[in-house]
């Protein structure tokens, strides 16, 4: 599937301003604050974004950790000008995260966040991911939880009032594909088992440092409840060997 299949290009604009400055709420209120508690008092030198979109967490890594060499790639565009609009002075590459264009051991930061559900070739993009991990470095990933992509974008089921009751998970050992549809976005995401992307960075030689499904923190009372029921993301570290 070429990157304009999959709604990305079209719906550019309508994420851009979708996410702001900061983020939407699962980056600035889940997301963001684990990420900043597992990376304190750590230094890396070279990071890489895989899947950067419009560049904000590029630009997070730079002002909140420190870390001089950022490059962000994406194979989108219109996201990428953004991001280049937004950070003049920094580095956005159009690549696609099946064919990373860096030497083996390149970063010793390798960063998905929010990547993998979009991407259709999985077994390649995480094995190019741990190839240009360095020896000792460390692949950060932030995705959904399955259970949340196994609902095909209807989640919640509600009660006669129109309150929310719990999560509806269905085919949930199936790969499959599902548009989703909000706020003038229009994209494709996959649903994998969590076996699945497991196996695959096992597979690739890594080992599993830590797996957290963080709470929200912060944000406004009733969205932070709602994403208290039920975890709707996950951030897991892995850790290359060999150092």
């Amino acid at each position: 599937m070429s990157v304009d299949d999959n709604g990305w290009s079209q719906s550019a604009a309508a994420w851009t301003t979708s996410q702001g400055s900061d983020g939407d709420f699962n980056r600035q209120f889940v997301l963001d604050p684990a990420i900043d508690r597992l990376l304190e008092g750590r230094t890396f030198s070279r990071a890489l974004d895989v899947g950067c979109g419009e560049g904000r967490f590029c630009r997070r890594l730079k002002a909140h950790h420190g870390i001089a060499e950022v490059i962000g790639i994406d194979p989108t565009l219109p996201l990428l000008e953004t991001a280049r609009l937004r950070d003049p002075e920094g580095d956005y590459r159009q690549a696609m995260a099946e064919a990373l264009p860096f030497p083996d051991g390149r970063f010793d930061l390798v960063v998905s966040y929010f990547t993998l559900i979009d991407i259709a070739d999985i077994e390649t993009a995480i094995a190019e991911m741990a190839r240009v991990t360095a020896a000792g470095g460390t692949l950060l990933i932030a995705n959904l939880n399955p259970f949340i992509t196994a609902c095909g974008g209807a989640a919640w089921v509600r009660d006669g009032k129109g309150h929310k009751l719990y999560v509806k998970v269905d085919r949930y050992l199936e790969d499959h594909a599902d548009w989703q549809e909000w706020r003038g976005i229009r994209i494709l995401n996959y649903h994998r088992p969590m076996s699945r992307y497991m196996t695959l960075l096992l597979q690739a030689g890594l080992q599993l440092v830590s797996f957290a499904e963080p709470p929200a923190i912060g944000g406004p009372t009733e969205a932070r409840e709602a994403y208290n029921r039920v975890p709707y993301a996950h951030l897991i570290e892995w850790t290359k060997p060999g150092a």
